[in-house]
């Protein structure tokens, strides 16, 4: 892994599942959540899964099922969105390159009996950024039903993230089933090489992955479609906030100037002023800048 990648997973010394992070590209945060939670979670979203038709391409998978919006089927996301434990791991390996991190998204996924081995592949791909100079996300798979390796458990080749996506052949270690259970969280770098496993039993594989990604980017699921602010301003501030109602400084992902929180007080239908909204560095520079000025207006 890349300098830059290291200097994300600083803590690596107090936190061993950030330093086997930041070394392997993966980690298994066994007991993440409460296994009775994930448990009621599943159940929540059963009704979905059922409704739900199979993905069309041989990427998603034909035997595979997906559906995202997942904050508004189930209050009990937004606990798994807002896990402290995950977070803390999130925003130390994302931070170095970002002002604040978005929700890239939240989707179910059902692996039913027949489906082959997705394609291998990096989530960072979706953008067209420098490879190995930052990470642009985080993966957070959950398991609402064990992972084996006959049902489909997610395939990791350890070692493969940072610089390591540089090279252009086969990774150079064998990858690894990442066996895990409910309550369990599956957690992998936008660069790692990872792919669902084939699944050759009747009963199907549940997961919910949770990713997120540096507040400047443009994320997988549409938020602001998906939450629009009627929907958003019921959401817990920090919540809504994830979701993507906060600029990103300096200035970025604003309406009318002003933070996109805003919305959710109700409909702009008057005008508003725009106001500053400048990095720490960039308010110390401008406040100079603009005191230079001062002075000379103000002298003899």
């Amino acid at each position: 892994m890349g300098a830059p990648a290291r200097a994300a997973c600083g803590h690596a010394a107090v936190d061993p599942h950030l330093e086997m992070l930041g070394k392997e590209g993966y980690v298994i945060v066994r007991g993440a959540a409460d296994r009775n939670f994930v448990t009621s979670l599943a159940e929540d979203l059963a009704p979905t899964f059922a409704a739900t038709p199979f993905c069309v391409g041989d990427f998603y998978g034909g035997r595979t099922k997906r559906f995202g919006r997942l904050l508004i089927r189930s209050a009990r996301v937004h606990d798994l969105v807002m896990n402290r434990r995950i977070l803390d791991l999130v925003e130390a390996s994302l931070g170095p390159w970002c002002d604040t991190i978005q929700l890239n998204l939240a989707q179910a996924i059902e692996i039913h009996q027949g489906a082959l081995a997705q394609f291998p592949h990096r989530d960072q791909s979706m953008w067209r950024g420098d490879i190995g100079a930052l990470e642009y996300l985080v993966n957070v798979m959950w398991p609402l039903t064990p992972f084996t390796r006959d049902n489909g458990a997610t395939i990791i080749w350890p070692g493969s993230h940072g610089r390591a996506a540089l090279s252009p052949g086969p990774p150079e270690r064998e990858a690894i089933d990442a066996l895990a259970n409910p309550g369990d969280a599956i957690v992998f770098l936008g660069s790692t090489l990872h792919g669902a496993g084939a699944s050759s039993t009747p009963v199907p594989r549940q997961a919910i992955v949770v990713s997120y990604c540096l507040g400047w980017l443009k994320p997988y699921e549409n938020a602001w479609l998906a939450y629009p602010p009627d929907i958003a301003r019921h959401f817990p501030p920090d919540l809504a906030a994830l979701v993507g109602y906060r600029q990103h400084r300096p200035n970025l992902g604003n309406v009318e100037g002003q933070c996109p929180s805003v919305l959710l007080k109700g409909p702009l239908d008057w005008p508003v002023g725009a106001v500053d909204a400048l990095t720490p560095e960039q308010d110390a520079e401008l406040a100079a800048f603009v005191a230079r000025q001062t002075r000379a207006v103000a002298a003899p």
